[in-house]
């Protein structure tokens, strides 16, 4: 039996990769042969703020049935509400809207509740409602937008802590998710041990790059490092 992820992602972990870019992320999951972990239409409600990562927790929208998407269901057992009473401090909640764009999944008090609890930030494929007041929250949000009428307009919710869709991403509970103002990224949680390692030293590889570009070195031969010189960036490492 698989042993199942813990939630809380190590708080070393997180100081490592809040430092190192979703861009840079997505580089090496592609040399590792991973070319679909950015989940499209995910954009920053407020551009500018810190990268935030955190284990992913999941939740589960279909399209809107007549009979199980009313405003009733708001108090059922399997309702967002209730999901969100189970999320744990640190986490990152991701949501999958199906990329509907006029039905908000939450609105401010949803998302008050949820910075509350010490949610990391929010990341759907969808859009909130409520904008104003979700911005007011602090909680973090990556969307692709606002609407005003409620999920149930177009949704159904049917439950959380299951693999699901966003943005074209499959993202199952646990995996890593890092969001910035390029989107958010999501890291398989089995790969999660290597990527500490990488990530940092593909950081200061391109930072080598940067100043060598910065002094009026040609690309070719450089990004990528040919063996001079990465000869000549493993010399600068040993000093």
């Amino acid at each position: 039996m698989t042993a199942a992820i813990p939630m809380q992602l190590d708080a070393g972990a997180i100081d490592v990769l809040s430092q190192v870019t979703t861009a840079t992320l997505t580089t090496i999951l592609l040399k590792k042969g991973l070319r679909n972990v950015w989940m499209r239409g995910t954009r920053p409600l407020r551009p500018g703020g810190p990268r935030i990562v955190g284990r992913a927790f999941t939740l589960r929208f279909v399209p809107a049935r007549e009979d199980l998407a009313t405003p009733e269901s708001w108090a059922s057992p399997i309702s967002t509400r209730a999901a969100i009473e189970d999320m744990p401090a640190g986490c990152v909640a991701v949501v999958d809207s199906m990329g509907v764009a006029d039905a908000g999944i939450f609105g401010d008090i949803l998302c008050a509740r949820m910075a509350r609890r010490g949610v990391a930030a929010l990341v759907t494929d969808g859009v909130v409602r409520d904008l104003a007041g979700v911005l007011g929250t602090g909680l973090p949000v990556w969307c692709s937008g606002a609407a005003a009428p409620p999920s149930v307009a177009g949704l159904t919710f049917v439950g959380w802590q299951q693999p699901i869709g966003c943005g074209g991403v499959a993202v199952f509970p646990g995996d890593v998710v890092v969001v910035d103002d390029d989107g958010a990224v999501l890291i398989p949680a089995n790969l999660l041990a290597e990527m500490l390692v990488l990530a940092p030293e593909q950081e200061r590889l391109e930072a080598w790059i940067m100043a060598e570009v910065e002094r009026g070195a040609a690309l070719p031969g450089l990004y990528p490092p040919n063996a001079q010189n990465k000869a000549r960036y493993e010399a600068t490492r040993k000093k």
